[in-house]
């Protein structure tokens, strides 16, 4: 039985040039922490990220979304979780402030998360584990799938998941391998050239074979300069991506896209204005064959559909901490299964999380184990923080989610 709904404000300034984009140049990597506690001892903590102002605004959203839970038995919640997020993120008030995303949708998101934790803690099985042993139909249960009825029916769903069951033992291997992971500290925004080039070796060292870099400088001969340094220091082998989180405008896009073409990007990402998926589809085809990556700031699955419609996203980046939690991001990977469009998270979690979620689905969607972004900026608020090693995610196997942090109670909120 949950007995309560504790919501704190957690802010975390950083230095040095860190977390830096074409975008936010000052960035405070913030949660939104809803903590559900149960009358068994077990708290489970979900997280939504911001970039710190405005914070509070989702923990009094997550606050309102929390107290309907109240009383509520968490095995009886997440029976039917698709139909309990369906109504909460359709609540006719809230809705109005939306729909579907924005503060309202980041506070569910947290809820969200905090459920699934403490659906975890309560079976004494990491995240991961626990979703592996739903059949297609509970899992499917857990999703929301209204407004996808037409490319997503419930019964495609529970047959793209049931498909995968026979073979789900040949990629079970990965449990002991680790998942693979790609480097964007390397290439923040602020870092200097003689930076820029220590980190990828740096990076190198410490056995990864992908790296990310922030692109979007006022002046594009900037960004070719920086992408070749890191190009010339990693070599051919290793994967380059590119990031310019926003900044450009369609013009601009089609253009600095062709030039950075010559460093041979694995893929550029967010190139342009999140909502507009035509441009993304001109730019998609005009740049072919480098691939664009998106989903940092889309919302929800609504809009990923339609992204997946056009066929304009190479790679997907659907974000748990950003979407409305773990259920509308196994949502939009099954889409993403469904559309054969490989899902690459951005991590907002830091990848405490997400090292969960791309295990499931890699073993139980049967989605390729491409890599998963690495952020080490956090690592030592969280209790049980992600661990990497030689490039890639270890297995983990604490109960939950990974997303409890230390000395909760010091913060503000």
């Amino acid at each position: 039985m949950i007995k309560k709904i504790v919501v704190k404000d957690a802010r975390f300034p950083l230095s040095g040039g860190a977390g830096s984009d074409a975008i936010h140049q000052n960035p405070i990597y913030s949660y939104a922490v809803a903590c559900l506690y149960d009358d068994k001892g077990n708290c489970g903590t979900g997280l939504a990220f911001t970039l710190g102002a405005g914070n509070e605004l989702v923990c009094a959203a997550a606050r309102f979304y929390g107290e309907q839970l109240i009383g509520k038995d968490i095995n009886e919640v997440m029976a039917t979780f698709g139909e309990w997020f369906r109504l909460r993120s359709d609540e006719q008030q809230f809705r109005w402030l939306g729909p579907h995303k924005g503060v309202v949708h980041l506070a569910l998101a947290a809820v969200t998360n905090a459920c699934y934790d403490l659906w975890a803690k309560q079976q004494q099985v990491p995240l991961w584990q626990l979703l592996l042993s739903l059949t297609p139909e509970q899992l499917v249960n857990t999703l929301d799938l209204s407004y996808l009825e037409e490319v997503l029916p419930r019964e495609e769903a529970v047959a793209l998941l049931t498909d995968m069951q026979p073979s789900r033992t040949s990629r079970e291997a990965i449990l002991q391998t680790g998942y693979p992971a790609y480097d964007t500290s390397a290439g923040w925004f602020n870092y200097s050239d003689d930076q820029l080039e220590a980190n990828c070796k740096r990076a190198l060292d410490k056995g990864f074979s992908a790296l990310k870099l922030k692109v979007g400088a006022k002046d594009p001969d900037t960004d070719i300069r920086r992408a070749h340094i890191v190009r010339n220091t990693v070599g051919d082998s290793v994967k380059v991506m590119v990031d310019a989180n926003q900044q450009w405008n369609l013009p601009q896009a089609l253009a600095i896209g062709k030039r950075l073409a010559d460093i041979r990007p694995y893929w550029i990402e967010e190139p342009t204005h999140p909502d507009d998926v035509l441009a993304h589809k001109v730019l998609a085809d005009a740049l072919n064959p480098v691939k664009l990556a998106l989903g940092e700031h889309v919302p929800n699955k609504v809009i990923f559909k339609n992204y997946l419609e056009t066929r304009c996203a190479g790679f997907i980046q659907v974000d748990a901490v950003r979407v409305g939690g773990v259920s509308e991001f196994l949502t939009v990977s099954l889409l993403c299964k469904k559309y054969g469009v490989p899902v690459v998270p951005h991590v907002g979690d830091m990848g405490q999380l997400h090292q969960h979620l791309v295990l499931f689905n890699h073993i139980g969607m049967g989605h390729e184990a491409l890599f998963l972004e690495h952020i080490p900026h956090l690592r030592t608020h969280f209790t049980h923080p992600a661990e990497i090693s030689s490039g890639f995610y270890r297995t983990p196997e604490i109960p939950g989610s990974s997303c409890d942090l230390v000395a909760l109670n010091t913060f503000p909120g």
